[in-house]
């Protein structure tokens, strides 16, 4: 992904948290630390996993690929942020920015197939306990961990790839510790419009067929689980996919939110304010009023 020719821009600075400036030492300290953990306490889940035969099963295979998936996730990020931190202003150059960009879609998009395939292996188990053990072997299971990571490049290459061709003719400041997408467009000269249409409807395809896939299987795992004689047998049942429920749960509130916050930002206030300018501004209101032909009520 090498800079276009008639791309100006050569390189983006990144604002980080210009607001918290005088705290950059803590925030540097605090992200360090966060980013250290992160990374050791995936490698020892890796580790243990590799090292122990008992856990060498379809559920601990897939549970590896997340936390590798988490780690590199992580890595794509935080060292950028942190050398940032440090020198008081990150700077990134425009072929970084956009491999940081398509790295860090991709991973996300990669983690949502992924927990949809582990919420499959979760459903196999659980209502088809009988047949699993031909199902899940290591073939397909290789095939699915794969397919989740190749998935997730493929949902954001296209965009990536759109964006690696439009104009950047300055300002070059963009307001974040990380070549986003929505702030990198914002910075472009060039009409945007197909790409922000193209990667709305990438972004919602990956989310909503994830979270379609991981929500029936748990709907049926749900089912079975409830038909299962015995609480003590239902909660042993319940107890191989409670871990990754909650993984689920808060990977995808997390990024609902953050879409429901995008939405509200970019939709929602535009839609809202002139409402609220014009019942709150007597002023406007009145040449409101005039402009269309309205009585003004006594």
């Amino acid at each position: 992904m090498s800079s276009p020719n008639n791309t100006w821009v050569t390189e983006f600075i990144l604002l980080g948290f210009p607001e918290l400036h005088h705290l950059r030492g803590l925030l540097f300290g605090s992200f360090l630390i966060i980013y250290v953990v992160t990374v050791l306490e995936n490698l020892v889940i890796v580790g243990t996993i590799r090292a122990s035969h008992q856990l060498h099963t379809p559920m601990y295979f897939f549970l590896a690929n997340l936390s590798v998936l988490e780690t590199v996730y992580t890595t794509v990020t935080v060292p950028k942020l942190l050398v940032g931190l440090l020198a008081g202003v990150g700077i990134i150059s425009f072929s970084g920015c956009l491999t940081q960009l398509f790295l860090f879609l991709s991973l996300g998009s990669s983690e949502c197939f992924l927990l949809a395939t582990m919420a499959c292996d979760r459903y196999l188990a659980i209502c088809h306990p009988l047949h699993y053990p031909a199902l899940m072997g290591w073939r397909p299971c290789l095939y699915l961990a794969l397919s989740a990571w190749r998935g997730g490049f493929l949902a954001s290459f296209v965009s990536t790839a759109l964006i690696s061709h439009l104009k950047f003719c300055g300002p070059n400041v963009l307001n974040h510790f990380f070549c986003d997408i929505s702030p990198l467009l914002q910075l472009s000269c060039s009409d945007t419009t197909a790409i922000e249409t193209l990667d709305f409807v990438a972004a919602l395809a990956v989310l909503a067929t994830s979270l379609l896939v991981t929500a029936v299987s748990y709907a049926h795992i749900l089912a079975t689980v409830l038909r299962i004689p015995g609480r003590g047998s239902r909660q042993k049942a319940f107890s191989t996919c409670a871990s990754h429920l909650g993984v689920v749960l808060v990977f995808y509130t997390t990024t609902i939110f953050m879409y429901l916050v995008s939405v509200v930002y970019s939709v929602v206030t535009p839609l809202l304010n002139p409402i609220i300018y014009c019942l709150r501004n007597h002023d406007m209101r009145e040449a409101l009023t005039k402009f269309l032909h309205v009585p003004v009520p006594s």
